[in-house]
């Protein structure tokens, strides 16, 4: 549906003012270009750091003790 927007609002962009619209075509695509490096350094940072809030919930829930003995929680999903 955004797509259908997007290319609605450049029609009607290309109708009031063809040449902005011309440059948009043309600059969108490398604009997108020039910011994808960052999209994937932000996805491969989210992934790391939700391991590691993973790996630290596994570690807290393996050494939680109650007593000296092992307890085990009510709400399996505590850490999330």
């Amino acid at each position: 549906m955004k797509t259908l927007i997007a290319i609605f609002l450049w029609f009607i962009l290309l109708v009031l003012c063809w040449p902005l619209a011309l440059v948009l075509i043309f600059l969108l695509p490398l604009i997108w270009l020039i910011l994808l490096p960052f999209r994937i350094i932000g996805f491969s940072l989210e992934i790391v750091s939700s391991s590691l809030e993973q790996f630290l919930c596994f570690l807290s829930d393996c050494l939680e003790y109650d007593n000296g003995f092992i307890s085990f929680r009510s709400n399996p999903n505590a850490c999330v």
